[in-house]
């Protein structure tokens, strides 16, 4: 019994030794950040005001590690993004604000259904945007190795909307990545796109109407069509190149006109003969990432306003679940 006692009591030692060497790492990180900062025109004030009580927040290195649209196959994904609830939900929340929907959807030529889709997919219509300290999130990210240069950029991209008094960091609470608001906008989508849209002199995107025309906007100025599809779901033929299926959500590939598809896609009666002209790219989402998981199936031909959503998040799945939930509220709307 002294023996385990000994053990355990030597791993609980090692793994408070080991979070404080990484926390003494992350302020050394800090101090190096600073400089960066300061060169960036983020004044001294402002850093630390801002900065200086910033945590290394080891669960999102885990939330990092371990991203659904990494492990959970596509069925599934989408089922649970896109049940009868959250169309429910939509359907109520779209009632209560319709005149600002509709007045947003005239105004940038972005259909209520999608915007009522991302934002039911990303916040759960605006009921949890999250509960990180966005500021740290972004801090333990940059700190990381894994992917340091995009996310010091919304780092220090976020100091310098706090530096020009466009954004208060007292209500910087989201997601473990550092999105933030009802749409959940990245630091660099909130200076590109935001829309101070009730003309108060301040950009709230926890508010309905900043946050839907910031949206609208986003989605307009990156060139989402709406008369256009965004994907359709197909059963391929077993000749067809592999070149051709893309399982990766980076920058797919080998895109060529639909018309030229089809000798490969069995349910050609299901896909409209006035797309034919367009260039699309053919998905196989599961593949690779799914154990066992068949080559061709699940398949889909995907469109430019597919790729739209990507920019949103580079995940195949979400952008699958967002239409998909686009294409129910199409129905009930």
């Amino acid at each position: 019994m002294k023996l385990i006692n000994f053990f355990l009591f030597f791993i609980f030692i090692s793994i408070n030794l080991s979070f404080a060497d990484i926390n003494k790492e992350f302020e050394n990180w800090k101090l190096n950040f600073k400089k960066i900062a300061l060169e960036n025109n983020i004044s001294e004030k402002t850093f630390d005001r801002v900065m200086s009580d910033t945590k290394f927040l080891s669960d999102v290195i885990k939330y990092d590690r371990y991203q659904p649209e990494f492990y959970e196959d596509t069925k599934t994904y989408i089922s649970k993004r896109t049940s009868s609830k959250k169309v429910s939900l939509g359907k109520k929340f779209y009632e209560k604000n319709s005149t600002l929907i509709n007045n947003v959807e005239n105004k940038f030529n972005i259909e209520r259904e999608l915007l009522l889709a991302l934002m039911g997919i990303e916040t759960n219509f605006g009921t949890y945007v999250g509960k990180m300290d966005i500021l740290s999130s972004l801090a333990t990210l940059s700190f990381d190795k894994r992917r340091s240069e995009f996310f010091t950029n919304e780092l220090l991209t976020l100091l310098r909307l706090i530096e020009n008094e466009q954004i208060d960091y007292k209500t910087l609470y989201g997601s473990w990545a550092g999105a933030f608001g009802f749409f959940q906008f990245m630091p660099s989508t909130m200076k590109n796109y935001a829309i101070d849209h009730d003309g108060n002199g301040y950009i709230d995107l926890k508010n309905n109407n900043d946050a839907y025309a910031s949206a609208s906007n986003y989605l307009n100025q990156i060139g989402w069509k709406s008369e256009n599809p965004c994907f359709y779901r197909i059963d391929l033929s077993e000749n067809i190149p592999s070149k051709y299926l893309n399982i990766s959500a980076k920058k797919l590939h080998d895109k060529k006109k639909l018309k030229y598809f089809r000798q490969f896609i069995k349910n050609n009666d299901q896909i409209d003969n006035k797309y034919n002209a367009l260039k699309v790219a053919i998905i196989t989402p599961d593949k690779d990432i799914i154990p066992d998981a068949e080559t061709l199936n699940p398949a889909y031909i995907v469109f430019d306003n597919y790729e739209i959503i990507l920019k949103w998040n580079r995940s195949l799945r979400f952008a699958l679940a967002v239409c998909t939930l686009k294409d129910k509220f199409e129905n009930e709307l």
